[in-house]
This record gives structure tokens, sequence and C-alpha cells, in this order.
């Protein structure tokens, strides 16, 4: 085997020439003969019985090449790829040079391969500051959010409805007199200022009473999912059955026990609130200097133009990836675009608009696990091997198959690319306004 790379000038594309050897050609045409005769009825022999003497006289043994080629290329071009050290991103355009008898064939392909990275910097790089303090009100909220979920529906007896309240209604919808799909409901529970219908819709409510019948009209908005009732506008028929008010809870030991059952007073929930809310933003924070990072590394660096197949295997993969967590909550791709008014030609051009900047964050981050020499251990795999079993319920065994050691390893040693740019980034202080101590948890 010999392999040699031959770059069209400052592109990604290039000519990657190669041959298969006497041996590996042989075995090719034995193998393309074998299937060959099965198929062959030839007078004076049982089918698939012809001798390979007697076949080459009468067809040529030539007649075995192309499905030969086919048999050993796959390999041969595997091999030939790995001696000229280059990372194919599409599939080639392979031509034969040569294919003489008795002498080792000749192809060339034309390849598009990875660009070339070359790396700025990377370490050290200053990032915003990152605020990990949890303030009383930021307990407070928490607390109140809590409360809110806690609240009771009261019927409001003989009083308008507010901000706030559920209105049990019926509504029947229409566009010049016509009713529309979706427009009617009996019995729908609506909280005013949700926000959940079409803008205006639930301000008109405001100030009517139970048994009220009362006219809604709104226009639809210009983006509306379903695109024939875009911009139309529509009167709605209401009827308010009933009004209700929430009714909160108060805020003490009673309530904190209701809650979490964990906690023995309010002051023991407002102790494990804050402790939850420094974790998240803790986490917050840790993923804001990464992110922060990582952008500025790939800003720094200087990419050569991404080929047009990394960008459509990205959107893709990107594309799948979303879909497949729809069906994970029960809404296959069918419904997913009957729901959202739109069309897999609208998802995949949704993902397209970054599909350049993705990839180009994942060739810097290989180019700096190939520049700092990053190689995960044996014991490091094992651990990732355990980690996404328990993650998914599977069998260790079972993720090892699906996922080769160099996919995992490929994995670990970008998570650790990043780890290192996070480790190595220095915070700068922004200028904000200071909590007070009173405000300080």
């Amino acid at each position: 085997m010999s392999a040699k790379w031959e770059r069209d000038g400052d592109t990604n594309k290039g000519t990657l020439t190669f041959d298969i050897d006497v041996d590996t050609r042989k075995k090719g045409i034995d193998q393309a003969f074998a299937k060959t005769k099965k198929t062959l009825t030839v007078p004076g022999f049982r089918k698939g019985r012809i001798p390979r003497q007697i076949f080459n006289q009468m067809y040529g043994e030539e007649t075995l090449y192309q499905d030969a080629l086919n048999i050993v290329l796959p390999e041969a071009y595997e091999a030939a790829i790995k001696e000229a050290g280059i990372e194919p991103v599409d599939q080639p355009q392979v031509d034969v040079d040569s294919m003489e008898k008795n002498q080792p064939w000749v192809l060339k392909a034309v390849v598009t391969v990875k660009p070339d990275v070359k790396l700025g910097d990377y370490k050290g790089l200053t990032v915003p500051k990152q605020n990990t303090r949890v303030l009383v009100k930021d307990v407070d909220a928490e607390l109140e959010k809590k409360r809110q979920q806690q609240a009771e529906l009261v019927l409001k007896e003989d009083k308008p409805a507010a901000n706030g309240d559920t209105v049990v209604i019926d509504y029947e919808g229409s566009v010049d007199g016509e009713k529309f799909d979706g427009g009617t409901a009996d019995n729908y529970s609506l909280e005013l200022g949700s926000n959940s219908f079409i803008p205006g819709f639930e301000d008109q409510l405001v100030g009517h009473k139970a048994d009220e019948n009362v006219d809604v009209k709104v226009t639809f908005p210009q983006d509306y999912q379903a695109k024939e009732l875009q911009g139309k506008e529509a009167l709605f028929k209401v009827t308010i059955h009933e009004v209700k008010e929430k009714q909160l809870p108060k805020l003490d030991d009673e309530f904190a026990k209701d809650v979490d059952e964990e906690v023995d007073s309010l002051e023991e929930l407002k102790t494990k609130t804050k402790d939850q809310l420094k974790e998240q933003k803790e986490q917050a924070a840790h993923d804001a200097i990464e992110e922060a990072a990582i952008g500025q590394a790939v800003d720094n660096a200087e990419v050569k133009e991404i080929p047009q197949a990394m960008l459509d295997d990205d959107t893709n993969r990107q594309m799948q990836q979303y879909l497949a967590n729809m069906q994970q909550q029960g809404i296959n791709p069918e419904m997913y675009f009957q729901i959202t008014g739109t069309k897999q030609e609208d998802l995949q051009k949704q993902f397209a608009e970054d599909a350049e900047r993705r990839v180009k964050t994942n060739l810097v981050l290989e180019a700096i696990v190939e520049a700092e020499g990053i190689k995960p251990t044996d014991k490091e795999i094992a651990a990732e091997v355990k980690d996404l079993a328990q993650q998914y319920g599977m069998e260790e065994d079972a993720v090892s198959k699906a996922l080769t050691p160099d996919m995992l390893a490929h994995d670990i040693a970008v998570k650790k690319a990043v780890d290192m740019l996070s480790d190595s980034a220095k915070q700068e202080k922004t200028s904000a306004k200071k909590s007070t101590k009173k405000d300080e948890d």
C-alpha cells in the first residue's frame, strides 16, 4: 500500500492517489468470481459450477474487476487515508487510474478534508466575573413562587374578574363570520394575565363577572402558527361561568412543612432554599465562565472555510437529536410539525443558522486537544462508560458496543480541553451596583 495526498491549492479539497496491491486485488477477484458463478448457467456445467479457467476464456477475468474493486475498496481507502494522515469529512469521488492485469490497481480519490485550524490565545483568558451571592430578595422570591404554587382557587361571588384570577369560559371564535379550527371550547379555565391566549383576549375579560357574555375582538399576530389566520381580525363570543381568585397560604411553619417534608420550620425552609439557590448560581457561573472562555478561544482562532458537508452533517445531527427528544416526550415528528405549523425544511433551516459556529467551536476544541496532547487514560474511558450506563439505564457492555473507544476518548478529551479553558480563565470585575448588607443573606 502506498498513498499520496496532494491538496488543491489553498482549499480543503485534494487528490488522494493510492494503490491496491496484487495480493489484495487477487483476493477481491476470487471473491467476485465466487459470487458471480452462482448466477451463471453454462452449457455442460451445473449452475454455479463453472471452473475459473473456463470462465476466463468465455467472459474474461476483466469482467470481474468492478465487483472485485467494490469488495476491496472500502478497506483499501481506509488504509490509504490513515497512511496519508488526512481526515475526510465527506464521501470521496473515486476514479480508476489504472487496472492492468497482474499489476497493482491505482486509484485517485477527490477528498474533502477537515479545515486547518490556527489557534490563537486560549489559556488564561479574561472573562466577566460571575456573582454567586444569594440575597434575601432571592430567597423571598423563591418562597413566593412556592407560595403561588400552593394557592387555592376560590370562587368570587358577584365580583369582577381581575388580573391573576381564573375564569371558566365557553368561547366560539370566527373570522369574517366563519368558524375556524381550534377556535371553540367549553368550560375552559384561563388565568387572566398569563398571556396564554392571543394578545388582547384576556384584557377584555378583566372587569366582567360570572354569567356575563362578552364579545372579544382581537387580531391574530403576523407570526401566528396557523398561517391562514395571520393578521386576521377575529370575534370571540365568550360566556363567563365562574370567576376564581387565588387564596395564598400564610408563610409560616405549616406552609414550610407542606412544601418540603424534610423541614420542620419556615427558617429551615429558608436555609435549604438559600443553599439550593447558591448551588444553582454556582453552576450557572461555571457554565457562563465556560461559555465565555470557549467563545473567546474560538474568536481568537483562524479556521479555513468550513466544508459544506460538515455544516450539513451538523445541521442534520442537531435536527435528529431535537426530534428524538420530542419523541421521548410522546411527540412524534409528524405531530410536532402539525402542532407548530412548520415543515422539516423549516426546522432544518433553523438549525443551519448556527451550524458554522458549532462546527468551528468543535474544530477549535479538537485542535486544542491535539496542541495540548490530551489523551484520556483507559481508567477515564472506563469511568465514562460507567457514567453513561447509569445515565441512560443501560448495561456497560451495551454502552461499550454502541460507542467505540475512539469515540469515547474523543469526547473525554474535548471535555478536558473545555475544563482547561474554564479553569485557566481569569474573572474580571464589572461595574455593578453593590448590594447593601441588609440585602445579603
